[in-house]
């Protein structure tokens, strides 16, 4: 084959490319503008099944297919009622929500009280129901656990992201062995522990304590072995975080809350929170932004809220305030 074969071949098949590419160029420009007035700006009303231009006012698509359900429902209670989809799946429940559940109460449809004998069935329906949605020792394990940290977080006030996160890492360690020669309700306690520090909503080891079954020893020796084997990610908590909590708990306001930020990032700058209580600190920023702010707050108040001594909040309190002053010095 000649050389001027190669070349001819060559430039043949980059204009086979350059061709290619207009053309798919030319589609995207087709689907994306309208055919009328070249614009992009397109609408899709979903109500009536149409894409429209915003500037021309052409309809560019019509007759879209309809994703959503075949009824309409004019307020919230008319489309729940029409509404035939369950729940969606949730790691905060043992059998993730897909099992059925049958109701408490003894009545029919139409509300009416059920006789002696349907009762009596309807109880033993349920007997039957609870024991075939915990049907092995590992389901019972996890029911118990999961109901554990539910009761724990709504004590704590976590939100719902936070219950999913533990609900996750106690099925991890539920799967990976860690619980032999371990209490479920401390390695339940531990993942709810863990999964508010990766979430930025922590709590103190104390306050975890006061909802727990189990002891403050046995939390943070069952915390520290989880997040080893299951190599959980966890940075240490920020004494800011805290601040709102404190601050929203007495009552204060949006100026000493900021007072109470910048003291912290001086601290930290200065490098005065390296090894001592991020609750501490935050506690006795708190207590200091109250009194630059001229609000009355006492440090058995903050003591109380934050669940730690006074002598605590009066010692962080110094150290805060001596790296102000050396910073404006």
């Amino acid at each position: 084959m000649t050389e001027t074969t190669r070349s001819f071949r060559t430039r043949s098949a980059r204009a086979r490319e350059n061709e290619g590419e207009e053309e798919e160029t030319q589609e995207e420009d087709e689907t994306l503008r309208c055919p009328e007035c070249g614009s992009t700006n397109l609408v899709n009303d979903s109500e009536h099944g149409e894409t429209v231009c915003e500037e021309c006012g052409l309809v560019v698509e019509e007759d879209a297919v309809d994703h959503g359900p075949e009824w309409r429902a004019f307020d919230s209670s008319e489309r729940d009622q029409k509404s035939r989809v369950g729940a969606p799946t949730t790691n905060m429940m043992h059998d993730k929500g897909l099992s059925t559940n049958i109701g408490w109460q003894d009545k029919d449809a139409y509300g009416n009280s059920l006789s002696s004998n349907q009762r009596q069935k309807m109880q033993r329906l349920r007997t039957w129901n609870e024991r075939f949605r915990t049907r092995d020792s590992k389901e019972r394990n996890l029911k118990q656990a999961l109901g554990e940290i539910d009761r724990m977080a709504s004590a704590l006030g976590l939100p719902d992201n936070v219950r999913e996160t533990a609900s996750v890492i106690y099925r991890r360690a539920l799967d990976d062995d860690l619980l032999p020669g371990r209490s479920i309700e401390g390695v339940a306690t531990s993942a709810l522990y863990a999964a508010a520090r990766m979430a930025g909503t922590p709590r103190s080891l104390d306050e975890i304590t006061s909802v727990s079954r189990v002891g403050k020893d046995e939390i943070s020796r069952t915390y520290r072995y989880v997040v080893r084997e299951l190599s959980l990610e966890i940075e240490p908590a920020d004494p800011e975080q805290y601040v709102p909590r404190f601050a929203s708990d007495l009552d204060l306001s949006d100026e000493s809350e900021r007072h109470a930020r910048q003291l912290l990032k001086t601290a930290k700058e200065q490098g005065i929170h390296s090894g001592k209580s991020p609750v501490g600190l935050a506690a006795a920023a708190i207590y200091a932004a109250s009194l630059l702010a001229n609000e009355k707050v006492t440090q058995s108040q903050v003591s109380e809220v934050a669940n730690i001594s006074e002598v605590t909040i009066r010692n962080r309190y110094h150290e805060l305030l001596e790296a102000e002053e050396h910073l404006v010095a």
